[in-house]
């Protein structure tokens, strides 16, 4: 008898075992303002979903590679990424297609953001401007066009090509110079011109920040989600904005294809998406909001890409353009400008 017990129990705790893992969502995020997600969306998640999440953090090339060697059998349900690496996993067939009916606060984003690579194959849950941070004390920026304008010469740095702000830059630079922004190749060679003019092209905007307060650049392009690193500096940095107008980007949410928890994920994303976690994750100072309902204050929105008005301005660089032709462009900047 005392056996038949023990086997019992044992039953019991397997099974317990078991429900407890269908009710954990594995999720892959950037590394950044971790703790603050803890607080705003994690822990609430799961006290309302009586779930487990499990965060996994890290650079995109690393998550995006870890979805690929994994598609037979997911260890990944949920991420967020930029838009055109969605894109570019989607062509691999690695996404689930979105049940967009499941995302009941969909309705309240910013266009842009419901359907940002099309066929629903990701939602978008955060905007960010890029424009040009300059010493306002030494210099007044008007255009694009002046980052490679000699009289700068010797003192600006610019995004390397492999990262996010790099090809927005290009179609800035292209778009000052009369052109539509969408071949990049002739602005290309013209930043190759200038490279001796350049102090570097940075690859992380913790980077550009330390060259920046350390007065060996005093322009340089760069995202909004940066910006309070220069605001807060004893250094007086200002915004540009740029007769050609700003550049932006979109960061978005995607399902791997066939993982087993679609329910829970679809829970999750719509939860991310409401608009109180929007807002808080806003006032954090951590994402600008997708969420066109979100409102905050004059202090908090300086820092953030936000409004409708500024949203709808951006320029936004086709995911699809990118992945087309990203190979490309690499070859010819390793060519022509890393030389």
């Amino acid at each position: 008898m005392k056996n038949a017990i023990s086997l019992s129990a044992l039953c019991c705790a397997l099974a317990t075992s078991a429900f407890a893992q269908d009710k954990t969502l594995t999720i892959s995020v950037y590394s950044f303002a971790q703790d603050e997600y803890k607080e705003i969306l994690y822990d609430p998640f799961e006290e309302i979903c009586d779930c487990t999440l499990v965060v996994e953090t890290g650079n995109s090339v690393e998550r995006m590679a870890k979805i690929e060697a994994n598609a037979s059998n997911p260890v990944i349900d949920m991420a967020v990424i930029a838009s055109q690496d969605a894109l570019e996993l989607a062509r691999k067939d690695l996404l689930a297609q979105l049940d967009v009916s499941k995302l009941a606060n969909l309705s309240k984003l910013y266009s842009a953001a419901q359907d940002p690579i099309g066929d629903n194959f990701a939602v978008g849950y955060t905007f960010y401007a890029s424009s040009i941070v300059y010493r306002s004390d030494l210099i007044k920026v008007n255009s694009w066009a002046d980052l490679l304008d000699e009289k700068l010469a010797g003192n600006v740095a610019l995004p390397n090509i492999t990262g996010t702000q790099g090809p927005l830059t290009l179609m800035m630079l292209d778009k000052a110079a009369g052109n539509d922004g969408s071949d990049l190749t002739g602005v290309i060679s013209e930043v190759g011109k200038h490279a001796d003019d350049i102090v570097t092209f940075y690859s992380r905007s913790s980077e550009l920040t330390q060259l920046m307060n350390q007065e060996e650049v005093i322009a340089a392009p760069v995202g909004r989600f940066a910006w309070s690193a220069f605001k807060d500096s004893p250094l007086p940095f200002a915004w540009a904005e740029p007769a050609e107008g700003q550049a932006g980007g979109m960061n978005v949410m995607v399902m791997t294809k066939g993982n087993g928890y679609e329910d829970l994920a679809y829970q999750f994303m719509d939860y991310w998406l409401s608009t109180e976690v929007q807002t808080k994750v806003a006032e954090a100072l951590v994402d600008s909001p997708a969420n066109a309902e979100v409102v905050v204050s004059d202090e908090i929105a300086d820092n953030l890409t936000y409004g409708a008005d500024l949203i709808n301005s951006l320029n936004l660089l086709s995911p699809a353009e990118i992945i087309d032709n990203r190979e490309a462009w690499v070859e010819q900047w390793n060519t022509e400008v890393i030389q």
